[in-house]
């Protein structure tokens, strides 16, 4: 997984922490999750705000 697969770890991060609001959480925390999700292979270095934020959406898609 890489950065851009933000609907796959939308998912992968739904299925981890099903009781997290993603509304609620860190742009650093998010981060750190999902440099640690089983499946990702991407340099930590290659996120920034609008992935993040993407990928944030698409939790809360996935939440709904």
């Amino acid at each position: 997984m890489k950065w851009t697969d933000t609907i796959r770890i939308a998912e992968e991060l739904h299925d981890k922490f099903p009781d997290i609001d993603p509304l609620t959480i860190r742009f650093t925390d998010l981060h750190k999750w999902v440099c640690e999700l089983e499946d990702f292979d991407d340099l930590p270095a290659h996120s920034g705000e609008k992935i993040l934020e993407a990928i944030q959406m698409a939790w809360i898609e996935e939440a709904q």
